[in-house]
């Protein structure tokens, strides 16, 4: 008799999956390590602490640009070259980043380093998705996400260190590293794949039309919104905790690794509660940090509030992130290319209006407490999109269980068949 096959939660993922979500983390660590090196990296270069933030704004521009376009770009493309030739030009913007001479310079190479991040972010997911059965596909995502939750608990505080004892640039030097790492494990591990033909084959022109969706707009303005408050704050937080907070600059890749523990108790919190709670989540993550900046502009000035504080948020902020992402899929489910990409990119539209916000409170000459006033403001603009999305699917399915109660609708069964399943509000 022959054995059982084995259950698809003790199935192994291929070894591509986990040279993807190594790749990420050499991406996210990228991404978000210059909060824990802007003020070495400001003195080296000249610039004040602002325009140095603007670094940050670079990259997400970057990813702004480039999620939507490399994904509609790489459709009909081999992914498994594809992936090779972004991680490629991702390394190299990395040692160009570590050898840039001047701000200018930096400056571009942080935007070619999104954009081939951006890329490899539309691909790699499809390519990871493809790898595995059906039944598999969330452990394999989860695989990728995973690595940019470690990315900021161990990438960026790792960065700091590095910033804070070898120079900035070697933190550059570290991630080209990682990259090359990457690179040869996706050469030898990541099989070739078809892109899909027939009826499967993405078609751009009908996705596109996702874009004529109210909701579509708000769910993509929520998350926008709730990544500008994160990281109108995160940018900053390192000459908060040393300036205002009055920490030594040794505390700062503590703190950061403090918020990356915070991210990940977030993402599983927020994994496990969003498919069946998902406005639940989302109004209960945004207004929990809405609370959190505040409280931390009133207490700033307190060490233990600031290191707490910037746990907390951690926490709130990466709770809301699987119900954002799933809002958005469940609003664009015709679109599935698009919508991975459209989440990207709204998610960097954030992380460019928030730190460039925050450097205009700081230019402004209000100090860096006014960063976490400019979060909650942020945040309490996504709590009223959330509101307002919330109205409009409420009024959506209400119009649905009215039309099919009219006596032109058919017997009371039709009608009974177009009720909504108990908590559907909550989760669509």
């Amino acid at each position: 008799m022959p054995a059982p096959a084995a259950s698809p939660a003790r199935a192994r993922l291929p070894l591509a999956v986990y040279v993807l979500g190594l790749s990420v983390f050499a991406l996210g660590t990228s991404e978000f390590m210059l909060s824990g090196i802007l003020q070495p990296l400001a003195r080296d270069l000249g610039v004040s602490i602002p325009q140095a933030g603007l670094l940050v704004s670079a990259f997400a521009i970057g990813m702004v640009v480039g999620a939507p376009v490399l994904a509609a770009a790489t459709l009909r493309l081999p992914r498994r070259t594809t992936l090779i030739a972004l991680l490629a030009i991702f390394g190299l913007g990395q040692v160009a980043g570590a050898l840039a001479p001047s701000y200018a310079v930096l400056f571009a190479s942080r935007v070619i380093s999104a954009l081939a991040c951006a890329g490899f972010w539309a691909v790699g997911a499809a390519v990871a998705v493809s790898l595995v059965p059906v039944n598999a596909r969330a452990r394999a995502m989860a695989v990728m996400v995973g690595g940019l939750s470690i990315a900021n608990i161990a990438g960026v505080p790792a960065g700091a260190l590095l910033g804070q004892h070898a120079g900035w640039r070697s933190a550059f030097w570290a991630v080209a590293a990682l990259s090359v790492v990457g690179l040869v494990g996706v050469v030898a591990l990541v099989p070739r794949t078809k892109v899909p033909t027939g009826e499967d084959r993405p078609q751009l022109r009908r996705e596109l039309t996702i874009y004529k969706d109210k909701q579509v707009w708000l769910a993509l303005i929520a998350t926008a919104m709730n990544g500008a408050a994160v990281f109108a704050l995160f940018s900053y937080l390192s000459p908060l905790l040393t300036d205002t907070a009055g920490l030594a600059e040794s505390w700062v890749p503590t703190v950061l690794a403090l918020f990356g523990v915070g991210a990940l108790i977030g993402t599983f919190i927020g994994g496990r509660i969003a498919d069946a709670h998902l406005f639940g989540t989302l109004f209960g993550g945004i207004a929990a940090s809405t609370a959190v900046l505040t409280l931390l502009a009133l207490t700033a000035h307190s060490p233990v509030a600031a290191v707490a504080l910037s746990l907390m948020l951690g926490v709130t902020a990466f709770t809301t992130a699987p119900a954002l992402n799933a809002r958005m899929f469940n609003v664009a489910n015709a679109a599935p290319t698009l919508a991975g990409a459209t989440t990207t990119a709204a998610f960097n539209i954030g992380n460019t209006v928030g730190p460039w916000l925050g450097g205009l409170t700081i230019s402004a000459g209000w100090g860096y407490p006014s960063v976490a006033w400019t979060g909650a403001a942020l945040a309490a603009v996504a709590v009223l999109t959330t509101a307002l999305a919330f109205r409009l699917h409420r009024a959506s399915a209400h119009s649905r269980v009215v039309a099919s109660s009219a006596p032109a609708a058919g017997s009371a069964a039709d009608a009974a068949s177009a009720l909504p399943a108990p908590e559907s509000a909550d989760r669509h």
